[in-house]
C-alpha cells in the first residue's frame, strides 16, 4: 500500500538576522488550523537566519550544525509535529553551505546543500550530495531555488524513487529582476515536474527588503505533469497544501 504524504508550503515574509522570528513563524505555521492534518511543512530557502549574501550576515549568522546554537533551535522546535524543511545558512569548519534540513520532534534527520550556486553566491561552497527522505513511506528530496534550472539535480534526487521534489526558494530580487522573473520559475519547474515525473512543491519569500528589492514569490504546488494545481498569490503571505499518495 502506497503512503500519503500532506505537506504544506509556506510563503513567508523575509527575516535577516532573526532566529527567533523565524522559529515563532515556523511554529506558527505548524499551529494554524490549516496545519493540523499535515505531515511536513516547507519553508523557504536560507529562512531562519534570512538569505543575504554578504561577509558580514554570514559571519556573523553562520551555524554549524554541531553548534550549542542549532542545538538550541532543534529544542525549540521539539514541540512541533509536523516535519520541518527549512532553509539555513551552514558553516562546517572554514566553509560555508547554502543548506536545507530536515528536522522531525526536534530531531535533525539530515540537510541538503546546495549543489547549483549562483555568481553571487561566491561566499558559499557547494554541496556534492542528494540525499533523499521518507516521511510516511514517501521518499522525498530537495533542491534549492537555482538548482531547479538543471535537470541533473532533480534527475538525482527522482533517481533514487522519490516522489516529491521540495523546493526552498528565495527571490527577493532588485524590481527589474522580480518582474522579468515572476512568472518563469514555473515554466522551469514545470520541465523539472515532467521530466521526473514527480511533485514539486515550492516555497518562497514575498514582500519589500528595501526600495530596490522586492519578492513576490512563488509558493506553489506543481504536479508531476507540471500543472500548477494550488500556488499562494503573489505578494502575500499564507500556506498551500498537497497530498502525496
Amino acid at each position: 500500500m502506497r503512503g500519503v504524504l500532506r505537506i504544506g508550503a509556506c510563503q513567508t515574509p523575509e527575516l535577516l538576522g532573526d532566529v527567533d522570528g523565524a522559529l515563532a513563524c515556523m511554529v506558527g505555521f505548524a499551529a494554524a488550523d490549516a496545519a493540523q492534518d499535515l505531515d511536513l511543512l516547507l519553508f523557504p530557502e536560507g529562512f531562519l537566519q534570512g538569505y543575504l549574501v554578504e561577509p558580514a550576515h554570514l559571519n556573523t549568522h553562520a551555524l554549524s550544525l554541531g553548534s550549542p546554537g542549532f542545538t538550541d533551535v532543534l529544542r525549540r522546535l521539539r514541540p512541533v509535529r509536523q516535519t520541518l524543511v527549512f532553509g539555513l545558512i551552514e558553516s562546517d569548519g572554514d566553509e560555508l553551505y547554502n543548506s536545507a534540513v530536515v528536522v522531525t520532534g526536534g530531531e535533525l534527520a539530515g540537510v541538503y546543500r546546495k549543489t547549483h550556486l549562483t555568481d553571487g553566491e561566491r561566499y558559499f561552497d557547494s554541496g556534492g550530495s542528494y540525499p533523499t527522505f521518507v516521511r510516511n513511506g514517501v521518499r522525498f528530496g530537495i533542491n534549492i531555488c537555482h538548482d531547479t534550472r538543471f535537470p541533473e539535480a532533480a534527475a538525482a534526487v527522482a533517481g533514487q524513487g522519490a516522489r516529491v521534489l521540495l523546493v526552498p526558494a528565495q527571490n527577493m530580487m532588485r524590481r527589474p529582476a522580480a518582474l522579468q522573473w515572476r512568472d518563469r520559475h514555473h515554466e522551469i519547474r514545470a520541465e523539472r515536474a515532467r521530466e521526473t515525473r514527480m511533485w514539486l512543491i515550492s516555497a518562497d519569500v514575498t514582500g519589500e527588503r528595501d526600495e530596490l528589492r522586492i519578492g513576490y514569490g512563488p509558493t506553489s504546488v506543481l504536479d508531476p505533469a507540471g500543472q500548477v494545481v494550488v500556488q499562494v498569490p503573489l505578494g502575500t503571505t499564507g500556506m498551500v497544501t498537497a497530498t502525496v499518495s
